[in-house]
């Protein structure tokens, strides 16, 4: 996976353990291999379509761990000066996103999942849901 360049975006690799069970082991803990406290987690799932897109937008306080934990997506971070698109398609790989930080999910392949660990619980104060609001937020906190 290329490196991240998106300003407060990063790549996290969990573990992957194996033994003469079979089967492969990945475990995410917070503070260790997730750099915040979870207090939330939650998952995508059953996508109707291949070219819904979710996300679109951008956080004022929650830090985010995210993994596609079964397919493969496309995940498009953008921090208002420079933007990458990062595919995500192996489950002990994902991106940690801390505030400020513009994100989109699309490109779903058959049966994708994703996981994302959350730094707090729902606040719908906290999105900020049109790139233009983002980039006057980003603007008004120099």
């Amino acid at each position: 996976m290329d490196r991240i360049k998106v300003k407060n975006c990063k790549l996290i690799e969990l573990p992957v353990m194996q033994d003469n069970r079979g089967g492969c082991l990945s475990v995410a803990e917070g503070f260790r291999d997730i750099p915040f406290e979870i207090k939330r987690v939650y998952y995508i799932y059953n996508l109707s379509t291949k070219s819904v897109i979710r996300g679109m937008h951008a956080h004022k306080k929650l830090q985010q761990a995210i993994f596609c934990i079964n397919g493969s997506c496309c995940l498009e971070l953008d921090d208002g000066a420079s933007s990458q698109s990062v595919v995500l398609n192996e489950p002990n790989i994902g991106i940690y996103m801390d505030i400020e930080v513009w994100h989109a999910v699309k490109d779903f392949s058959e049966n994708c999942i994703l996981i994302v660990f959350a730094s707090d619980y729902y606040d719908k104060f906290d999105y900020i849901e049109s790139y233009s609001q983002f980039i006057e937020y980003l603007d008004g906190h120099k």
